[in-house]
């Protein structure tokens, strides 16, 4: 399979008063990517940041944010996530349906990496035509929590969306969010997933570092 690992820290576990040294410190453990989740308060209860917060960050890091966007108008974010400095873009197909196709080629025209992420009740088919379309998105987010809060729990279920799309599609980016960590992650990247988001199993770890190895070497393993 012509994937990489890609572990992403969520940074909505760090300490948000030291988003940059955290930053600095989890790409020294290891990490790929930061996962920043970035909700409005109406798609999910919860609020977290925006754009200000992904452009200061920007500053002080190089490194890949992979942004998750659990907001009811994703296009309206596009433009300042750009601006910003977001890395990768990824909306959610429940808030989408009808505008996918526009909302893939701004995020790419505004030189980042257009994602799809689909909640626990939504089927798997649903991001298929996103997948195969002429100009599709380059990674699946299937979440394995209900979007919206940090630390719940792992969902195993949810891998049968995984293996269906890894079946389906051998090179494509399978992202994995919610409840991840050392007790979890076999199931996920023996499913497929390659791109592995970990919050409280990273941050609430003793060493970081080496839950960030094991992540990796689980999803080296299985490929």
């Amino acid at each position: 399979m012509g994937v990489t690992p890609k572990i992403a820290p969520s940074m909505l576990s760090s300490d948000f008063a030291n988003l940059a040294s955290e930053a600095h410190r989890m790409i020294n453990y290891g990490a790929d990517w930061l996962h920043m989740d970035i909700m409005d308060g109406h798609f999910v209860p919860n609020l977290t940041m925006g754009a200000p917060i992904i452009e200061s960050l920007r500053k002080h890091t190089k490194a890949y944010l992979d942004c998750h966007l659990m907001v009811t108008n994703p296009l309206d974010y596009v433009e300042p996530l750009g601006k910003a400095g977001a890395s990768g873009f990824t909306f959610h197909i429940e808030t989408s349906k009808d505008n996918w196709k526009e909302l893939i080629q701004n995020i790419k025209s505004h030189g980042m990496k257009p994602g799809v992420a689909i909640k626990p009740g939504t089927s798997v088919e649903e991001v298929y035509p996103l997948v195969e379309s002429e100009n599709p998105v380059q990674m699946v987010l299937v979440m394995t929590v209900e979007p919206g809060f940090g630390g719940q729990k792992f969902m195993p279920e949810m891998m049968d969306k995984v293996r269906k799309l890894r079946q389906k599609y051998p090179s494509l980016d399978i992202e994995v969010d919610g409840g991840l960590g050392p007790s979890t992650i076999d199931a996920a990247a023996s499913a497929g997933a390659n791109c592995i988001v970990a919050g409280s199993s990273v941050f609430g770890a003793p060493e970081p570092d080496q839950v960030i190895s094991l992540l990796r070497h689980s999803v080296e393993k299985s490929q």
